[in-house]
């Protein structure tokens, strides 16, 4: 798959400010949290204003990455993408936008990082590989 023509822009739908990413990791931690709430668990030192957490709020709200319930006057978040869904679709923006057509390039790329992992996330990760083909194996 080439990516001539395409912009990162166009690619990277999984654009995330760092306050998004912030206030997703608080809604994994503690979810069903009202603006105010996310706000403090964001921690005094860094902490926006109110309606900059809202304002962020309402924008994840629209990308489909939070829902919301309203509760009484205030609405209560949480997140509906996993931050493994999460980080599955900023790879794949990233493949997708640096892929050259070839799966060696990808699978190489995957090693090298790889080759940063402890024994222990090496098991989990040759775990993972025998469970998906496995899997495979039972679909045919």
């Amino acid at each position: 798959m080439s990516t001539a023509g395409k912009s990162a822009s166009n690619i990277m739908s999984t654009n995330l400010g760092e306050l998004e990413l912030r206030v997703l990791e608080t809604l994994w931690k503690r979810p069903h949290l009202e603006a105010r709430q996310v706000r403090e668990a964001l921690g005094e030192d860094r902490a926006p204003s109110l309606s900059t957490v809202q304002s962020t709020l309402e924008r994840l709200y629209r990308k489909a990455y939070v829902d919301r319930l309203k509760q009484g006057h205030a609405y209560s978040y949480h997140a509906s993408v996993s931050r493994g869904r999460l980080l599955g679709r900023i790879l794949g923006d990233v493949i997708q936008l640096l892929h050259d057509g070839k799966m060696e390039t990808i699978l190489s790329s995957f090693v090298h990082a790889a080759a940063d992992l402890d024994e222990k996330s090496l098991d989990n990760l040759e775990q993972l590989i025998r469970e998906k083909r496995k899997q495979q194996e039972e679909e045919r």
